[in-house]
């Protein structure tokens, strides 16, 4: 803070600007997440506020002027080093969207499907199956939650997967015969 003592003739601003650079800098860090550029924003804001200390009318909004002239800083960067894409080059590039309409219909499809295989199955194994695979229980949760033994509780859930599996076979027949049996010698 040597540097404000340059500026600074008065004894009073110099050790509020002093007193307040911490509280600046934290927060131009808390928003930049870089030591180098909240230094370099705390810096130009207090050069700002040196520059135009005229403009404050009461010393005791010191801290909420500073502060705005921080956020101005903090904008003043991103305006002056935004990415700019060259339309050029974006009309030559050709955007290719991995994820392409008929992919969402057949994802949509699928769920369909597997929703429907979800409802054919017996209450019991239905809601075992819900509770363990999509809410992510443990098997003695879901035995306290339904009032039921932990062996009830895995029964029903192979039950249950072993039956969607078959009901989800037909829906996926190339999938289920890229898998490889593994035989016995």
């Amino acid at each position: 803070m040597k540097i404000l003592s340059l500026f600074c003739r008065t004894g009073p601003l110099q050790g509020r600007l002093e007193q307040i650079r911490p509280k600046l800098y934290r927060t131009a860090y808390a928003w930049s997440h870089n030591t180098a550029l909240a230094d370099d924003l705390v810096q130009e804001t207090l050069v700002k506020a040196l520059q135009n200390s005229g403009q404050l009318r009461d010393p005791e909004q010191l801290n909420g002027w500073l502060f705005t002239i921080l956020a101005n800083c903090w904008r003043d960067h991103f305006r002056q080093y935004r990415e700019m894409d060259d339309i050029d080059e974006i009309e030559d590039y050709r955007c290719i969207d991995e994820f392409t309409p008929e992919d969402g219909h057949a994802q949509t499809e699928l769920v369909g499907r597997v929703r429907a295989a979800v409802a054919k199955l017996p209450l019991g194994q239905r809601q075992v199956l819900t509770l363990v695979d999509l809410e992510e229980f443990s098997y003695v949760e879901v035995s306290a939650i339904l009032n039921i033994p932990v062996g009830t509780v895995m029964s029903r859930l192979c039950r249950a997967r072993n039956a969607l599996k078959s009901l989800l076979n037909e829906v996926a027949p190339q999938q289920a015969a890229r898998v490889s049996r593994i035989r016995g010698v």
